[in-house]
């Protein structure tokens, strides 16, 4: 088979409409998002068929493809819902469906075949006959497995045709279960992760029980504080770009479909100048390492990992001590427009932290630019002068000493000085 170096797919996710146009403008080349139903994300704010529409329509006036999750396991409740919903989104057209159940797919190939199929990381992608069947059946994508090291992919890629992309995680958190089917949940909770409801019960703390001393909690030893004994490093490749194109894979996803506008600005923008400079030559991606590195570190995250790629993850990989974030800056809110108001001109944003006039925040640009700023005045839905923003979700006219673009994001230090 003759290689060629592929020029890789930055698949970033959306929760929302707003979430979706910020990927869209800080550079995605793709993104995906769910429906109200059918995807692992049931606690996401997800997507009304309207805002479907108005994505994709967003997404494809700025040539960004949209794919849709439908990759829950179905049990047979699910099949008629299923049939009604791959209608609707054959009247969408999405560039592509995300799918793990094989009932699924059948459905989605008999209802909307002219839909590309992206088989899910759910579905234990695992090695080169699974990626070949699946091609068999119609896929156009198979996304592999989180436990795969570059050197198992490097193989699937020798060993499969060579119009079978290969789709693969490059920066979020991990699942502690394989290939992310996870049983703690409903187990615990009685919330299904195989239908989207998963409470996260790999980041809380455990402690053993001996069956002869029952309510004597014994911690498994880490610190005074016991352990988070599934809790994993979130994974970062932004220093490993050429070893992902070298691999042969064709898409390089984020995980983060719950993430904020701010999450995934920071994420997509990112990564966007790391493959576009290391496609331009590695030189120059290496030499703008620190500023790659600095940057992802400014959206929220749990320490970072390269997961299994470089073989079996070591006890590096997991955090035993907390579960919490590291977050070094809040998010604000995005520019919905530019507006005139009391003679001053103002970015609109609906607020999602608190800030006040006189404080220094930054301006987040899709160009990979930050510009500091001071809020010079502040004015509420009625056009009143007002201090500060307390109110979340509060709508404000923000007049600030530089003036931002629209789709700007407003951010600020969680640490200033």
């Amino acid at each position: 088979m003759e290689e060629k170096i592929r020029k890789p797919e930055l698949l970033v996710p959306a929760s929302s409409l707003e979430v979706l146009k910020t990927a869209v403008i800080f550079g995605a080349d793709a993104v995906y998002i769910g429906g109200e139903a059918f995807g692992l994300r049931a606690k996401a704010k997800n997507f009304t068929p309207e805002e479907m529409a108005e994505g994709i329509a967003f997404a494809h006036a700025h040539g960004v493809r949209v794919h849709v999750t439908a990759n829950i396991l179905a049990h047979n409740y699910d099949l008629e819902g299923a049939k009604v919903y791959f209608k609707e989104l054959k009247v969408l057209r999405p560039d592509a469906l995300i799918i793990a159940d094989p009932g699924m797919f059948m459905l989605a190939r008999q209802i909307c075949p002219e839909i590309d199929i992206h088989v899910s990381t759910q579905a234990n992608n695992t090695n080169y006959m699974t990626y070949r069947f699946w091609h068999e059946q119609g896929a156009k994508r198979v996304v592999s497995a989180r436990e795969l090291s570059l050197t198992e992919i490097r193989e699937i890629r020798e060993k499969i045709p060579a119009d079978l992309e290969i789709e693969s995680f490059i920066h979020g958190a991990m699942c502690i279960s394989y290939s992310g089917r996870c049983l703690l949940s409903s187990y615990f909770t009685g919330r299904d992760a195989n239908h989207g409801a998963c409470t996260h019960p790999c980041r809380w703390k455990y402690a053993v029980v001996e069956e002869t001393r029952p309510g004597e909690y014994l911690p498994v030893y880490e610190n005074e504080r016991g352990t988070y004994i599934f809790n994993s490093k979130d994974l970062c490749m932004i220093g490993h770009i050429p070893e992902m194109i070298e691999a042969g894979i064709d898409s390089f996803k984020i995980e983060g479909r719950m993430k904020t506008a701010l999450y995934v600005a920071t994420v997509a923008r990112t990564y966007r100048r790391a493959i576009d400079d290391c496609l331009e030559s590695v030189e120059k991606y290496r030499a703008n390492m620190d500023w790659y590195l600095a940057e992802i570190a400014k959206c929220t995250y749990r320490q970072f990992t390269t997961g299994f790629y470089f073989g079996r993850p070591d006890e590096t990989t997991q955090i035993y001590d907390n579960n919490t974030y590291v977050n070094e800056y809040i998010y604000l809110g995005i520019v919905g427009e530019i507006v005139e108001t009391r003679g001053e001109a103002c970015a609109r944003i609906e607020q999602r932290n608190k800030f006040c006039v006189g404080d220094l925040i930054e301006i987040m640009k899709p160009d990979g630019s930050n510009i500091g700023a001071k809020v010079l005045a502040m004015y509420n839905e009625e056009g009143e002068h007002v201090d500060s923003c307390p109110h979340s979700k509060q709508v404000i006219d923000v007049a600030l000493s530089i003036l931002p673009e629209r789709y700007d994001i407003l951010r600020v230090s969680a640490c200033p000085g």
